[in-house]
């Protein structure tokens, strides 16, 4: 990873896999395999299926996500998760603006 853009791909996707796995959940709740299929499928972002829960997990436990049912866990967003989505997207726009 030499390139600086190599380093801001890497830094806004998978250091900030969380705003990509909460923009899928918003859409319908999803289970891990799935929004791991997703992450690659309309981001194009490759990354592992245990990044992917790992992310899950902090977010669980964190209390932006919550998982429900009983054969296959489905993840939904919580209040707070849709605050912090919010919050992040204007972090994101504000770069944008000090950077144009």
């Amino acid at each position: 990873m030499g390139k600086p853009l190599e380093r801001l791909k890497y830094s806004i996707t998978l250091n900030n896999l969380w705003l990509y796995i909460i923009k899928l959940i918003k859409e319908k709740p999803m289970y891990s395999r799935e929004i791991h299929k997703m992450i690659k499928e309309r981001f194009n972002i490759k990354t592992d299926i245990i990044t992917v829960y790992s992310v899950l997990y902090r977010m669980e436990k964190g209390g932006f996500i919550r998982r429900s049912g009983n054969y296959r866990k489905y993840y939904e967003l919580t209040e707070k998760g849709e605050k912090e989505f919010q919050e992040g997207l204007k972090v994101l726009e504000n770069i944008l603006i000090l950077l144009k």
